[in-house]
């Protein structure tokens, strides 16, 4: 309901989604092949394919994948886990082109899509990816794509320079979604009561100092609605 409301209000919000094998055939029927390309993955080269779908008033796209897409649920185990989502998150940044839409801001949630805003680091020098902004957007703090320091750098193919403790290296491990919160140009979580309780020790999940160091770019925004889709009457 989110992208639905902006694009009423004239933003231009697209969404773009792994292509799971879970939604529902009458969605797929509907979708159209665009093109496709091939990621880099430690020392594979994965296929990329990319399709849309228009629903709602809304430019869907979605990433086709069958080795990482395919399962019979969105997500499982992390070591399966982090592999697909920074595959998918490679996917969203290298595609822009390809869709030919360049976003003034791309709104990444949870630690799935923690990867983009330290890999768009990486693009600084590539005209078409320089000033776009990110946001990152975290629902539960407990869950933060943490797993082991060297396979993820490997998945990632980023130097050493990123895995520090200021950046991805977490008690000697990669943690996904602290690197979005470090590189990310600004913070949200569902409430602003949240925003305050991540920042204590208590709740903080081992990441209230990195929360606190951007305390100045993070904000809690209320989860909304839509009127339309939980009408009582």
């Amino acid at each position: 309901s989110l992208p639905k409301t902006l694009c009423e209000k004239g933003v231009d919000a697209r969404v773009i989604l792994p292509l799971y094998k879970c939604i529902p055939q009458q969605y797929v029927d509907k979708m159209e092949y665009i093109d496709c390309i091939y990621i880099d993955v430690a020392w594979r080269k994965q296929y990329c394919g990319v399709f849309r779908l228009e629903h709602g008033g809304v430019t869907y796209y979605f990433v086709d994948n069958k080795f990482y897409f395919s399962g019979d649920k969105p997500y499982d185990y992390i070591h399966l886990d982090a592999e697909k989502f920074v595959f998918f998150s490679k996917a969203v940044l290298s595609l822009l082109p390809t869709l030919g839409f360049r976003p003034d801001l791309i709104h990444c949630n949870d630690w799935q899509t923690g990867p983009i805003p330290v890999l768009l680091d990486t693009f600084y020098d590539n005209e078409f990816y320089r000033g776009i902004k990110t946001i990152m957007t975290i629902h539960n703090l407990r869950f933060q794509g943490r797993w082991g320091l060297n396979e993820i750098k490997d998945i990632m193919g980023l130097p050493d320079y990123y895995f520090t403790n200021d950046k991805l290296e977490f008690y000697g491990d990669a943690n996904l979604l602290k690197g979005g919160m470090v590189y990310a140009n600004k913070i949200t979580t569902v409430s602003e009561t949240y925003a305050n309780e991540i920042c204590t020790y208590e709740y903080g999940e081992g990441l209230d100092s990195v929360l606190n160091a951007r305390r100045g770019d993070l904000v809690g925004i209320v989860n909304g609605i839509s009127y339309e889709d939980w009408n009582s009457k």
